[in-house]
């Protein structure tokens, strides 16, 4: 498999204050990202995941290592030649419409002025920013803005979209909008780097996962090898229980809790959930729900620091 992205050994220090203080950004990060995956890259806020990106896309540069996108080591016009970006707060000219400031960036990346007109059509309607293509930009919302950049992220046709908080300022709507393009371009061939600090978004997309704390990486890895496969929690909803079966339940151990004409029984794991549904529909219960709980990347996160003793 083709690597596209390849870090190693990134560290970045920033002097501030009157007496220049030393604050180390980055320390030592080292990951890859390959052709055809969707690569999440998670962190806390301050972690260092905007550092990296403006280290990847030459907005700043390293204080040590190296990196290389597309085989070109950054910075270089050359290494963003195939990257479409969308920045975490993208800066779209307020005089401008969606439409003239997505166009305008297809010019800059070398399309012909009726390719760009053509492409920006086709990528506002597919960030939903079409109806509104026309309205200056500073009547437009903060989501709004965040899919104009995302089209502008789009217009050139590039192999690989790096995104940087892709759902920020976006409704439940436009985050589900947003997921399903991702994925859409995934099925299309495109590599997809993007940065988030909300967990579920990438457990729901991602191949593979590297998490940034405090400029160093604690986890990486695909997703299918980081997170436990096993049950680590069985919850069991019942309707119909009486204060005898209640007794008989906690007696066992189990640990019981009531909302409403419901009972909620949280057994760990999953072994001695077949006894337990034995004993309940004996009892003369009815079973609304049982759902298992496996582990999640923030049961990881918490695991590992944890672990290192945070």
């Amino acid at each position: 498999m083709t690597t596209l992205v390849q870090v190693e050994n990134l560290s970045k220090t920033f002097r501030q204050g009157f007496f220049m203080r030393r604050v180390e950004a980055l320390k030592g990060v080292t990951f890859r990202v390959d052709q055809g995956e969707i690569f999440g890259f998670l962190g806390p806020n301050g972690a260092g995941k905007t550092t990296t990106i403006k280290m990847l896309t030459g907005l700043i540069r390293a204080t040590s290592g190296r990196a290389t996108v597309f085989g070109h080591e950054v910075p270089s016009p050359a290494a963003m030649r195939d990257v479409g970006f969308l920045p975490e707060n993208p800066y779209v000219y307020p005089y401008l419409t969606p439409r003239e400031f997505v166009e305008m960036c297809g010019r800059l990346s070398g399309l012909s002025a009726k390719g760009a007109r053509a492409r920006a059509e086709t990528c506002l309607g597919r960030t939903g920013v079409l109806y509104a293509a026309d309205r200056p930009v500073r009547r437009l919302s903060k989501g709004m803005l965040q899919r104009t950049g995302l089209a502008a992220a789009l217009v050139a046709d590039p192999q690989m979209l790096l995104l940087d908080e892709p759902m920020s300022g976006l409704d439940p709507v436009g985050r589900k909008e947003v997921r399903d393009l991702i994925l859409e371009e995934r099925a299309n061939g495109r590599t997809i780097f993007f940065s988030t600090h909300i967990l579920s978004d990438v457990e729901t997309l991602c191949d593979r996962v590297v998490i940034l704390r405090r400029g160093e990486v604690v986890v990486s890895g695909a997703m299918r090898e980081l997170l436990r496969g096993d049950v680590r929690r069985t919850d069991i909803s019942l309707a119909g229980v009486d204060d005898n079966l209640e007794a008989s339940l906690r007696a066992r151990g189990l640990t019981t809790k009531r909302t409403g004409d419901h009972m909620h029984i949280e057994i760990e794991g999953d072994a001695h959930v077949s006894d337990v549904l034995r004993s309940v529909l004996d009892g003369g219960a009815r079973v609304v729900e049982v759902a298992t709980r496996r582990e999640t990347l923030e049961d990881l996160f918490m695991r590992r620091a944890i672990a290192e003793g945070d």
